[in-house]
């Protein structure tokens, strides 16, 4: 009878040492067809990323208009509700009936003012040039006339001129001090 072996008699054996020659698996080469489909697969994976990103471009695109044409549309929404408090003020004003001059020029100032508060909130400045140069960018000369001040300085202001930040709204209506020696007629 042969003795039985034990694990502890048999030395450790490893898949290297069980088949020293035995080759090792070859790696496969996937086909065509799953080359295609892989292929195929990715394509339609970027289509379909391109379609989302097309569609969110056009999503973006009709929120930017409709935020432009609601800017357009009630742009001036503060300033109007910052007029409805001039307004209020003048029919206030002409709701009374016992009015004396007075009452009704103090409270003709008192609208003025409130006005004025309204238009600095707004960034609207008045264009008030007396005494300085003529600037055909924020003035308009309506003539010239005989002065001794320097020629073509502003020498009297018709009505003022107004101002949103840099752009002129209304030019000053303004008189301009004529060149000596030059020929008399208005502009």
């Amino acid at each position: 009878m042969k003795p039985e072996r034990t694990d502890r008699d048999s030395p450790d054996l490893t898949d290297d040492d069980a088949a020293p020659d035995a080759p090792a698996a070859p790696e496969t080469m996937p086909g065509p067809e799953a080359l295609l489909r892989e292929a195929e697969r990715k394509a339609a994976e970027h289509h379909d990323a391109w379609l989302r990103a097309k569609a969110e471009a056009e999503n973006i695109r009709k929120r930017a208009v409709e935020d432009v044409a609601k800017a357009h549309k009630y742009g001036i929404e503060k300033f109007a509700q910052d007029l409805l408090a001039v307004k209020d003020s003048l029919e206030a004003g002409l709701a009374v009936e016992s009015a004396t001059p007075d009452s009704l020029r103090s409270g003709m100032e008192l609208t003025l003012r409130q006005l004025e508060s309204v238009l600095e909130r707004q960034a609207i400045r008045a264009i008030d040039p007396a005494g300085q140069k003529f600037d055909p960018h924020q003035h308009q000369a309506i003539g010239m006339l005989p002065s001794e001040k320097e020629p073509n300085t502003v020498i009297n202001v018709l009505q003022k001129g107004y101002r949103l930040h840099d752009r002129v709204l209304r030019p000053a209506l303004v008189t301009v001090a004529r060149p000596k020696g030059a020929a008399h007629g208005d502009a």
